[in-house]
């Protein structure tokens, strides 16, 4: 069976996820356009927690509700990729403290200009009362099913 995707045939929660995606996706080729790499979505799910400041994986992984073995998985893929290092911690020596790297900010200015970005192209094709109307709906939606505070503390996740 084909799916139009159109208004009428995509549930609500199924158009706004997959315009989220699309948003994303965008963004992500920009990034990539401005010389930064293959970024990928889930280097943010990382990123949100060790721009408040240096951390642990230990630490890393308690926020991110995951394994201290999944946490240093990913911490090893954006090493790798120049987008994280380890650094001494200066209060313990045997513990090392995550921070981005040069690279690593510079996509997160770069992911906060390109959505600023594509919110004025929004408005300039949908009108700033239908965009604003589209965020208070989303917005809405988040606290009624969502947990806000998991968004003020950067611990948002997917469904399992």
């Amino acid at each position: 069976m084909i799916v139009d995707p159109t208004p009428s045939n995509l549930d609500l929660s199924l158009v706004s996820l997959f315009a989220g995606w699309a948003m994303a996706g965008e963004i992500q080729r920009r990034l990539t356009a401005d010389g930064l790499g293959e970024p990928r979505f889930n280097d943010g799910v990382v990123f949100q927690h060790v721009l408040a400041g240096p951390l642990s994986i230990s630490a890393l992984a308690e926020r991110m509700g995951v394994t201290q073995q999944a946490a240093s998985k990913a911490v090893a893929d954006l090493e790798r990729r120049g987008l994280l290092r380890r650094e001494p911690d200066p209060a313990d020596a045997r513990t090392r403290l995550l921070h981005l790297t040069e690279k690593a900010e510079s996509a997160v200015e770069g992911s906060r200009k390109h959505r600023a970005a594509l919110e004025k192209e929004l408005i300039a094709e949908y009108g700033e009362e239908r965009v604003s109307d589209a965020k208070a709906l989303l917005a809405g939606i988040l606290g009624r099913y969502g947990e806000p505070e998991a968004i003020r503390g950067r611990r948002v996740r997917p469904p399992l």
